[in-house]
């Protein structure tokens, strides 16, 4: 009998253990369906009334996976703060395929076709002139996303328009509308990262013109700074009563003060790449607020983002070096 029962621990042992290698390879790593977990309670139904050392050992085998479960999570917890993504490793750079500078993603929407016009007739090269300045390493789109009717003549004629101009980025997931635009910044920034392996990651707004040789020469000094959340930092007052202007339905939660953090103003900001890509990876859980840019700064207050504070880019003043202006 002994021997039988010896037998079947050994069995059991066995197939947890080949159960545990499976869990394993397929990735899964959650603490509440962890193996042991799952696994115990069976223990529990076969083991012997009296527990012998052997029993012990394994309810410790147990014990010492779960704290070795924890460190992992721990561990992958650490490197998506740091901008990994999920099933992909960092890219090398080689001399056929060379890092971009920056992917710039100028906002528009339905019914900004002049705008679009005005923009293509001044500071953002078209045709042949767009391909040139890719191959110097800085690509430009206008971002839209899609109608909330899919396909509807909105669609369409943004499809047309890009079929002619191949200038725009599409953002197939987001819904284009003036009250969803926190959401599109989100939106932006990771699927741009997915697409594009660039240094810097640009939004500007569509009443924004660019000196763009000037933006060029100011991202080329900050090549290779990681963590770089760029752009005109200012804080300003929480507006709390609904119905005003800029009004923050969250403003209670900013304290009594009733005031932002410091933030880089919406008209133009600047992500480095791991910080694009922690957008991306975190994109589930980072919560929006009224605004785009408030959104962002509260992302970056949780990493160790390093403020770059330019006054070249605060776009409404009237420095004279600046490299953006209010159209």
């Amino acid at each position: 009998m002994q021997r039988t029962e010896n037998c079947l621990l050994i069995f059991l042992r066995g197939t947890l253990n080949r159960f545990l290698s499976a869990m394993f390879s397929f990735g899964l790593r959650s603490q509440t369906n962890s193996p042991c977990l799952i696994l115990f309670p069976l223990f529990l139904l076969l083991k012997p009334k009296v527990l012998t050392i052997e029993d012990k050992l394994i309810v410790l085998g147990c014990k010492d996976l779960e704290r070795r479960i924890v460190e992992v999570e721990m561990d992958l917890t650490l490197a998506k703060s740091q901008g990994y993504l999920k099933h992909q490793l960092p890219q090398s750079e080689s001399s056929s395929q060379r890092k971009l500078l920056a992917v710039i993603g100028v906002y528009t929407g339905f019914g900004s076709y002049l705008k679009r016009n005005t923009f293509r007739g001044s500071w953002m090269p078209r045709g042949d002139a767009l391909k040139k300045l890719e191959e110097r390493g800085v690509v430009i789109r206008f971002v839209i996303g899609r109608s909330a009717n899919r396909g509807d003549s909105l669609d369409r004629h943004i499809d047309e328009e890009n079929s002619k101009t191949k200038d725009f980025f599409i953002l197939e997931g987001h819904e284009e509308a003036q009250e969803e635009l926190p959401k599109k910044i989100k939106f932006f920034f990771s699927t741009a990262v997915q697409n594009w392996d660039a240094e810097f990651y640009i939004k500007v707004d569509d009443n924004i013109g660019v000196d763009l040789e000037g933006l060029i020469g100011l991202l080329e000094h900050l090549r290779r700074q990681d963590s770089s959340y760029i752009g005109c930092m200012k804080s300003g007052e929480v507006v709390s009563e609904e119905g005003k202007l800029w009004y923050e339905p969250d403003w209670w939660k900013f304290g009594d003060e009733k005031s932002y953090f410091r933030h880089a103003s919406g008209s133009l900001l600047i992500l480095s790449k791991n910080l694009a890509q922690y957008i991306n990876t975190n994109s589930a859980s980072l919560k929006t607020y009224a605004h785009d840019d408030i959104s962002v700064g509260s992302w970056m207050m949780g990493v160790q983002a390093i403020y770059i504070d330019d006054n070249r880019l605060c776009c409404s003043s009237i420095k004279q070096d600046k490299v953006c202006s209010v159209a």
